[in-house]
């Protein structure tokens, strides 16, 4: 049980034959197993999953009744996957779906992509103590819950046959493994038939006065009439082996192929009209059975079916989903994925999922705290939703209800849903609601309220639809929900490892700004700090510890407050490094960091650097002019411990500006680092007349125009002022993904 691939022009798929020449007798039992099993439960069609070697994932072996092409993305499933057949093996337990709705809640995913009226058990197939796969059986659906199927018994007992052939044939040496590609099992025919049978029949057939043909399982026309052939408009010879979605180009249409994979899978007929240009009408009927599907073609007036567009599809009542709204459903569910914050998915609720619905108002509600929250809402009035909002989870309004029940409530009209709950207001313009549990691995989440301006029916499939889609919008709330709470645990912790606020030191303008890269967590290994040391001296550094996650920021949060306290003592830049470096390599993190550290002494207007691995700095001087400061190389912190750090000394005069930084700011794929370094004095050269605060905005902006940013980013600008002039200090932090 999976998703179901569809398009089947698309696709091209045989399966493999039911018993290769060279294979042993082992798999031909198998089969006759599987056709065993199918025939004693009274089910319509079965699958077999093995279990790999790697013992973690299951592989689709073979087929019976149903095409092994239909269970395409389950060829291969993980055991710990949440589809029925991973879990009925994974918990060892019988996986009963027979409520439509039911499986929706449970397989959302599954429910969506495989829009089919059906019922199936997933049964693991155990021997003694060893897994050996699942067998999947499948029989017709019901409107209702519970809906008749095989017997509990049946079902076990032919998984113990399996078990039973699979131990017995891995005790020979000559164990059952899955086989490169999936099998289905051709079916026999319902009785044996005379040699002149066959030309009787198709006399016979070509004397009915409506077009006639038959298709295989997989939709290939196995038999066209005469009258058919001209109702289609095809010859015969050209349409024999072919799918009519793939051999006549107006039956592209999805009608057909929808109507010939939902009687395949229900084994119930199915109805529906098409037009083939320019404006014949034509009736089809499919009767389906477990080696193909029968039909009868016949002209038709337009009626109805022309008002209704190019090409009305009317079924008996079990009809699939449309493919058209499967695959709007799948763009909504493939965007959920996307989601990543609350406001995300809120707006992605109120702004697609409304359109995609046709409904007028839409809201979404979350459980906090023992009480339900509105996050988000469209086209409610606020003062209807203040009934909801902070409503106790023991308050029995429908929005409430159906998050203790677990089941979806759609009332049709007003009268429907004030029986249900006779407080419920008359809202104006509004006729119709689905209430939506939001529920994920057993939890609550919250609910979702859709709302219609006119009475609305809610079909079962579609009801179907809104289950699971509810379904997958709770994964995604409580994805994002996660997400929130790791940014603000993340934007915390970034704040507690990083300086609150920079030293106001005479003749000093500075500004500082951090921006991580990583999306999901907002924290990184880059630092950086501003000591002062006494009423004339400061000491600046900043470095990046490899890595760009938590690992990395928890060793931050150990180099910088020891080059801090370096700092403090008065340690000079080689000094302070071969401490840090000594303690570093000490610790054996396993990751190295870079650091470029700088004594300033105000009184004289000069500074004393060195690097350990660090891009160098770029300085402005007094009359704009900009360069990179190339400093004598030292090793990276953490390699070796004897490590020595030579130092530069540079004047600083009023008006100069030193810019320190981390690579993210400059690294650019394609672009040499030389080159990308260099590139940085132009706007730093260009903004001579800004703050520092104003400066720093100027080099992010630059750095997020000239390419997409995929490490941290930390920036310290330090801006000598003139003699009098007053001290203008900057330690703005101010985050986000560049």
């Amino acid at each position: 049980m999976c998703a179901m691939r569809e398009g089947g022009a698309a696709q091209s798929f045989e399966p493999r034959p039911s018993a290769p020449a060279t294979g042993s007798l082992h798999r031909a039992e198998l089969d006759r197993l599987l056709g065993l099993a199918v025939r004693d439960t009274g089910v319509l069609a079965g699958a077999l999953f093995l279990l790999a070697s790697d013992a973690q994932t299951l592989r689709l072996e073979v087929t019976t009744g149903l095409p092994a092409e239909y269970l395409t993305p389950c060829f291969r499933v993980a055991l710990s996957g949440p589809v029925p057949v991973a879990e009925a093996l994974r918990e060892r337990r019988l996986v009963w779906l027979s409520d439509p709705q039911e499986f929706a809640r449970r397989y959302p995913r599954t429910a969506i992509a495989h829009p089919y009226h059906y019922a199936a058990a997933a049964a693991p197939i155990v021997s003694g103590t060893r897994a050996w796969g699942t067998l999947l059986l499948f029989w017709s659906g019901s409107d209702t819950a519970g809906s008749a199927g095989p017997r509990p018994d049946q079902v076990a007992a032919a998984c113990r046959r399996l078990g039973r052939f699979l131990r017995e044939a891995a005790g020979t040496g000559r164990a059952v493994r899955p086989g490169p590609a999936p099998r289905t099992l051709a079916q026999p025919p319902a009785r044996s038939r005379e040699p002149t049978e066959a030309p009787a029949a198709a006399d016979l057939v070509e004397r009915l006065p409506e077009g006639n043909c038959s298709l295989d399982l997989e939709g290939r026309f196995t038999y066209v009439s005469a009258t058919a052939a001209v109702l289609l408009g095809g010859r015969i010879p050209e349409l024999i082996g072919k799918r009519p979605w793939q051999s006549l180009s107006w039956c592209a249409d999805s009608a057909f192929q929808d109507c010939h994979r939902g009687a395949v899978v229900s084994r119930k007929p199915a109805y529906f009209t098409a037009m083939r240009p320019p404006d014949r009408w034509l009736a089809f009927e499919l009767y389906p059975d477990g080696s193909g599907v029968s039909v009868r073609v016949s002209p038709t007036t337009p009626g109805l079916a022309a008002q209704a567009g190019p090409a009305r599809t009317e079924m008996f009542p079990d009809e699939p989903i449309p493919l058209g709204e499967v695959y709007q459903v799948l763009h909504l569910a493939a965007a959920l994925s996307e989601a990543v914050g609350v406001r995300d998915v809120v707006d992605l609720i109120t702004e697609e999922m409304l359109p995609a619905f046709g409904a007028r108002t839409v809201a979404l509600l979350t459980a906090e705290d023992g009480r339900m929250r509105v996050i988000g809402r469209r086209g409610y009035n606020p003062r209807l939703l203040e009934h909801f909002d902070g409503a106790p989870l023991t308050c029995q309004a429908p929005a409430v209800r159906v998050l203790a029940t677990g089941r979806p409530a759609f009332f049709a009209t007003f009268e429907e849903l004030s029986r249900a709950y006779p407080p419920a207001p008359r809202q104006q313009g509004l006729h119709a609601w689905a209430f939506l549990p939001l529920i994920t691995s057993g939890r609550p989440v919250g609910s979702c309220v859709f709302a219609f301006d006119r009475p609305h029916p809610f079909p079962e499939q579609e009801r179907v639809v809104f289950t699971a889609l509810a379904g997958l919008v709770a994964q995604a709330l409580d994805r994002a929900r996660l997400y929130d709470a790791s940014q603000e645990l993340a934007q915390t912790l970034q704040a507690a490892l990083l300086p609150g606020s920079l030293p106001d030191l005479p003749g000093l303008d500075v500004a500082a700004r951090y921006l991580p890269a990583a999306r999901g967590m907002d924290i990184g290994g880059d630092f950086y700090d501003l000591v002062r040391v006494d009423d004339t001296t400061a000491a600046a550094f900043i470095g990046d510890v490899q890595g760009h996650n938590v690992t990395a920021a928890a060793l931050m949060g150990r180099i910088r407050p020891a080059l801090r306290s370096h700092a403090v003592s008065g340690a000079m830049p080689a000094q302070a490094l071969a401490q840090a470096n000594r303690q570093l390599v000490a610790l054996d993190p396993g990751r190295f960091a870079s650091c470029l550290y700088a004594h300033l002494d105000l009184a004289h207007r000069r500074a004393v650097l060195a690097t350990a691995g660090h891009p160098p700095p770029v300085l402005r001087h007094p009359d704009g002019h900009a360069e990179v400061l190339h400093l004598p190389p030292g090793l990276l912190l953490g390699i070796d411990p004897d490590t020595e750090y030579p130092a530069t000394e540079i004047p600083l005069p009023p008006g100069t500006v030193l810019a320190l930084y981390t690579d993210g700011l400059v690294e650019t794929p394609g672009v040499d680092l030389d080159d990308a370094m260099s590139a940085l004095a132009v706007p730093l050269a260009r903004a001579r007349f800004q703050s520092m605060d104003r400066l720093a905005e100027t080099l992010i902006d630059h750095a997020r125009r000239a390419a997409p940013r995929t490490d941290d980013i930390a920036l310290l600008l330090i801006g000598l002022t003139p003699a009098g002039h007053p001290a203008a200090v900057r330690h703005d932090t101010r985050g986000g993904t560049p």
